[in-house]
């Protein structure tokens, strides 16, 4: 029996018709992409969570013991669509004025789908140089899933030449984007009745001076700016994003939480600006608070971590994606993707995909069909390298 092929269309379809929500499991894609590319003769290598609900999948396309690989990586999972107003099923492609429409076609199945369905060109070829595909969970909360894979199988291969992370970049090749830290802070004070603000811990009040601390940050860190000048915006951001606390207007608040983000430039200290905020704690504001409560606490937990992106101008690996995609120069941008961790991993990573990040995580979220044909000329062009030809 053949086996399966299909259209990179079919196979966006296909794709998008999981819903692989971050909060969900994504094993029944995992279990198609598996019987997919086995169909057409290519182990692959399932890394689970701990409780085996999510998995990562690898797999090697041509010569696995040469060194000068190629890997195609992109994440499975999607943002969720709850509160968002959808005008057709998320889950279900719909074409409208040359978009297709549906959760992850942009971010980012739609660069999976067209790695996947050019398998079949791929092993035409007959390559001399592997293709490594690479598959995470859990991207979207935190790049959680890759770490695994990366400590697992990426850094047991033979040194690939190049990570391509498939984000969505217009097709552009990106080799730098920022940092994401977030954090949530929970402020623990005393209550008492209003009309003795004296006897209790305003969780709240210190909650709001807290965050102006942050903010005055913020205002550095924008004045420190970027030297580069590629980012938009040129500097390191940090932002507050949730604020939850108290009960009642007349009873001083004993609890506050607040959760927070800070997105540093790829050559900023990574503790720089947590490290401040924990002195500016410990020093500033905790003597202050324990002086009336001695319970009272302010307590800061990481919520996700992912490094960003270091340009490497003129590597190897960054030359040849820039032919496969005909750019001419490299661009930063101000997202995070799982490129940062790879590059960690010392092999050279840049971002390239096709769909715009401004129809990312959006209700209609959408691909134009033009980005689809040039992933899939991409592709073609990558097919023909690996042949040797």
């Amino acid at each position: 029996m053949a086996a399966k092929r299909y259209s990179t269309r079919e196979m966006i379809e296909k794709l998008v018709s999981f819903d692989t929500t971050s909060r969900n499991s994504n094993l029944e894609l995992i279990a198609f992409v598996d019987d997919y590319l086995s169909g057409h003769g290519i182990a692959c290598r399932l890394i689970a969570n701990e409780d085996d609900t999510k998995a990562n999948l690898f797999a090697t396309l041509g010569p696995a013991d040469r060194a000068g690989g190629i890997v195609l990586s992109g994440h499975t999972d999607v943002v969720p669509v709850d509160g968002q107003e959808w005008t057709s099923d998320p889950f279900s492609i719909v074409e409208r004025e040359g978009k297709l429409f549906g959760r992850g076609t942009s971010d980012m199945k739609s660069f999976i789908a067209s790695a996947l369905a050019h398998v079949p060109d791929f092993l035409q070829r007959r390559p001399e140089i592997p293709i490594h595909f690479a598959l995470s969970y859990d991207e979207e909360v935190g790049c959680l899933g890759v770490r695994p894979m990366i400590d697992s199988v990426i850094r047991t291969l033979p040194k690939p030449q190049i990570v391509i992370v498939g984000e969505p970049s217009s097709m552009k090749v990106v080799n730098a984007h920022k940092g994401i830290q977030s954090y949530v802070t929970t402020v623990t004070g005393l209550e008492f009745h209003s009309s003795q603000t004296h006897q209790g811990v305003s969780a709240i009040q210190y909650a709001a001076e807290l965050i102006a601390f942050l903010m005055k940050l913020a205002e550095e860190m924008r004045e420190r700016g970027d030297p580069s000048g590629r980012f938009r915006p040129p500097y390191t951001t940090i932002s507050v994003g949730t604020i939850k606390g108290g009960s009642a207007v007349n009873i001083i608040p004993g609890h506050c939480r607040f959760g927070w983000e800070c997105r540093p430039l790829p050559d900023l200290d990574p503790e720089e600006i947590i490290s401040r905020f924990n002195a500016h704690v410990a020093r500033d504001v905790l003597p202050r608070m324990r002086a009336i409560s001695p319970h009272a606490n302010v307590e800061t937990a990481m919520r996700a971590r992912s490094p960003g992106l270091a340009a490497a101008d003129g590597s190897p690996g960054e030359t040849l994606v820039m032919k496969l995609a005909q750019c001419n120069s490299a661009e930063a941008v101000s997202y995070n993707t799982e490129a940062g961790l790879f590059q960690l991993a010392d092999i050279p990573t840049v971002v390239c995909g096709p769909g715009s990040i401004d129809q990312a995580h959006k209700p209609d979220e959408f691909i134009e069909l033009a980005q689809i044909a040039e992933c899939d000329r991409f592709m073609a062009r990558l097919a023909e390298h690996i042949s040797g030809a």
